[in-house]
């Protein structure tokens, strides 16, 4: 039988490996200061009572942020929002954790323990060690005499679900009726103009089966006053048109003889769609592998996209030209936790 020995509060203690079991050769142990001073243990609880403050402000920060640091459609504005909640919830959750790893080694017990590893299931006598060993724990760890301690975790605890639950919500916060995303240069009376080479689309000339990238009348260098202006309402506005037989459309609200028009803008997260399958009538994001059925108002048949492309609602005017009857019913791109729908 092995033996092993630490000084651990000024006394000499000797560790007994099991029988039939090496010793385990842990290093000489250091006892830690608050085992023996008072003081250093009483900064250690506040240490603990206030990292758990931490995240009590960390998941009112994101409570308060959602609802006064709103999303207004604009990169900058969302990006503010993001880094609000992103803050508070870092701070909720990493208050606890830091709280509850520094409560364990400030202030439960330091004793070395060695067990040996058993490969098969338990006894019940073992298990009902490890009960008893939780409880032991439990009693350690000081809580019912530690007040302040308590009630930071209580309260910790308690709010933690708010960071986590207000997504969940909806659209508070979040108005999509006003927001950039939801409009784009489309409304009732544009052209569709194909891209690039920017010419009006007369519906006689689309055939069954063909397949037109379009962008709506206007978007272009000459009527936009700079590229970064052009890029960022091409970005929300290009469209893909097809045709099909009539017969084969499963709704046709929006469409005109079988010709439709669907956003390009993947609903999972924004990649361009633009493979179309003629005989499945099916549209295919490249990234991903999202695939909407065209003749079912584009919704999703496979792949991690959560919702249809958005349809652009088309007609024909006096001279034969499509147009939009309106902009998309929906907003395009991919489906954030702000949406309505």
């Amino acid at each position: 039988m092995s033996t092993n020995t630490h000084d651990s509060h000024d006394e000499l203690v000797v560790r007994h490996a099991p029988e039939g079991v090496s010793d385990p050769g842990l290093p000489p142990h250091t006892p830690r200061l608050g085992d023996s001073d008072p003081k250093a243990a009483k900064r250690s609880e506040r240490i603990v009572a206030g990292l758990f403050g931490l995240s009590v402000i960390g998941s009112i920060l994101v409570v308060v942020s959602f609802f006064v640091v709103k999303p207004e459609g604009t990169v900058e504005s969302i990006q503010r929002s993001n880094m609000f909640l992103g803050l508070g919830l870092a701070l909720a959750l990493g208050g606890i954790g830091f709280a509850a790893v520094h409560w364990a080694k400030s202030l439960m017990n330091d004793h070395e323990k060695v067990e040996e590893r058993h490969p098969q299931r338990s006894s019940e006598e073992d298990r009902a060690g490890a009960v008893a060993v939780l409880k032991e724990g439990a009693e350690d760890s000081g809580i019912a005499r530690r007040s302040a301690l308590k009630g930071g975790l209580i309260t910790a605890l308690a709010l933690l679900p708010l960071p986590i639950a207000l997504p969940l919500i909806g659209n508070v916060g979040a108005d999509w009726k006003v927001s950039k995303f939801r409009h784009t240069m489309w409304k009732r009376g544009t052209r569709l103009m194909t891209d690039p080479t920017y010419r009006p689309i007369r519906a006689a000339d689309v055939t069954i089966g063909s397949v037109v990238h379009v962008i709506p009348e206007g978007l272009n260098h000459e009527d936009l006053d700079h590229d970064q202006k052009f890029m960022d309402e091409k970005a929300k506005a290009v469209v893909l048109l097809v045709r099909l037989d009539e017969r084969d459309l499963k709704h046709t609200e929006g469409s005109y003889h079988g010709i439709v028009a669907f956003s390009k803008i993947c609903t999972h997260v924004g990649c361009p769609v633009a493979l179309y399958e003629q005989q499945t009538h099916h549209l295919l994001c490249p990234c991903h592998q999202s695939t909407f059925d065209v003749s079912d108002g584009a919704k999703v048949v496979f792949g991690p996209a959560k919702r249809a492309l958005p349809q652009l609602p088309i007609s024909v005017d006096d001279e034969g030209y499509l147009v939009a009857t309106d902009d998309f019913s929906e907003p395009i791109g991919p489906s954030f936790w702000e949406r309505v729908k």
